[in-house]
């Protein structure tokens, strides 16, 4: 990538993982994609199952992943775009009615209806994290997408409400505040991952994505375009490496590497003949283990994966409604006899899927570990084309240097006065 990128409009992902933290910079293209200018990633301590447990461990890795991106970016960081996942989030759809001021659907009577769509009673401690717009409809006309300018006398809006407990939120918030950054917005990780990884086509059709990372399994569901269901499983690749380290007696750093090397989702798809050494606990010699041996212990858990997602699915009523199949992501997706193991149990058609519409870092960032990442970002810039709830002065996100690479970070307090923080800017970019 020659020349330096323009600061007015990067924005920055940031995926705060169980297993790695992730940071993405990038801008958009004239045709709608992300130009990514850098990435940083760092293995994640101080998260379980998407929540924050150690405050100290997890502003560690941000600050690692950061300061990786701001050098192959060649700029400073100062506010991200962050996902949340865990079991402390619920949805649920919701209906809101508004009388149409001027016989004719202006913005404001779409925000009002919105709104009083979701003036739903929020459980204590739950707070919105997003109310997503499924469809609108005028007196008796519905299934309308986008009411703005049409006449009528009565507006109903049916929405998507996402809502997550009020004090994971504030640790999440806390932790970037404590490496001197702004969260620009908190972004519910399956909605971030549809948006890099799923076609206008599956949301028409119907489409169930799961998005199997580290700690948790998060899935979410189109029809229509809209997005109908989302709902998170706390049993995701940990859990994996779990059983592997119990099974085979083996610390759970091998564990891990056995599982990413070597191990297969479906028994049958394993050769009985291939060995496989195996690291003992202690000063004990390792072993030899047949790769057969280990998809035995790995594809009882990939199927209980699944069959809770067709639970959820079931339950969600729309099994029947998904005809685009599923759509798998996330680092554990990423294994051989995925695809067949779920086609077994979801009787569907099922695809991996990577990052798509990325350009600069495209070989790096095609891998479905990275698709929460890259989705922050087309989360960021779509808002931001909506004139919605992203930032509009997106300067404030990334100063860049007019050398690339000399990157003098601050290392802000979070009692940065505003002042301060303008003057550093204007002295990175002029």
């Amino acid at each position: 990538m020659s020349g330096p990128y323009n600061a007015s409009n990067m924005v920055v992902g940031l995926d705060i993982g169980t297993s790695k933290v992730v940071a993405i910079v990038g801008q958009p293209t004239d045709d709608g994609g992300i130009e990514i200018a850098g990435i940083g990633s760092h293995p994640s301590r101080g998260m379980k199952k998407g929540v924050v447990i150690n405050i100290e461990s997890t502003v560690q890795s941000i600050q690692r992943a950061v300061e990786e991106a701001e050098l192959m970016a060649g700029c400073d960081i100062h506010s991200v775009y962050v996902g949340i996942a865990g079991s402390h989030i619920s949805s649920m759809n919701s209906d809101g009615v508004v009388a149409i001021k001027e016989r004719e659907v202006a913005s404001s009577d779409v925000d009002r209806v919105i709104d009083s769509a979701r003036a739903r009673a929020i459980s204590e401690g739950q707070k919105v994290l997003h109310v997503l717009p499924q469809e609108f409809s005028i007196d008796t006309q519905g299934g309308i997408r986008e009411p703005l300018g049409m006449s009528g006398v009565r507006l109903e809006a049916r929405v998507h409400l996402v809502t997550a407990a009020l004090n994971a939120v504030q640790n999440i918030e806390k932790c970037v505040r404590r490496c001197g950054l702004d969260v620009d917005a908190i972004i519910l990780e399956q909605l971030a991952s549809s948006h890099a990884v799923l076609t206008e086509d599956e949301r028409e059709l119907g489409v169930c994505m799961v998005d199997i990372g580290g700690g948790t399994t998060d899935i979410a569901v189109f029809t229509e375009g809209a997005i109908r269901h989302t709902a998170v499983i706390s049993i995701a690749g940990d859990q994996v490496t779990n059983d592997i380290a119990m099974a085979l007696r083996t610390p759970t750093q091998h564990a891990e590497e056995i599982k990413v090397k070597y191990a297969c989702a479906l028994t049958q798809l394993a050769a009985s003949d291939d060995m496989i050494k195996v690291p003992s606990v202690g000063d004990r010699p390792a072993r030899d283990l047949s790769r057969q041996s280990l998809a035995e212990v790995v594809e009882p858990r990939y199927e209980e994966i699944f069959m809770l997602v067709r639970d959820e699915l079931r339950r969600s009523g729309y099994e029947e409604l998904v005809a685009a199949g599923i759509v798998l992501t996330g680092g554990t997706s990423r294994m051989e006899g995925v695809v067949e193991l779920a086609e077994e149990i979801f009787h569907m058609p099922v695809r991996i899927a990577c990052p798509q519409n990325v350009r600069g870092l495209a070989d790096v960032v095609r891998n479905p570990i990275y698709s929460t990442g890259v989705g922050l970002l087309h989360y960021a810039l779509h808002e931001d084309r909506r004139g919605g709830g992203a930032q509009q002065e997106g300067s404030r996100n990334v100063a860049v240097h007019a050398n690339r690479g000399d990157v003098s970070r601050r290392k802000s307090d979070e009692s940065t006065p505003a002042l301060a923080r303008l003057a550093s800017w204007f002295k990175g970019n002029f």
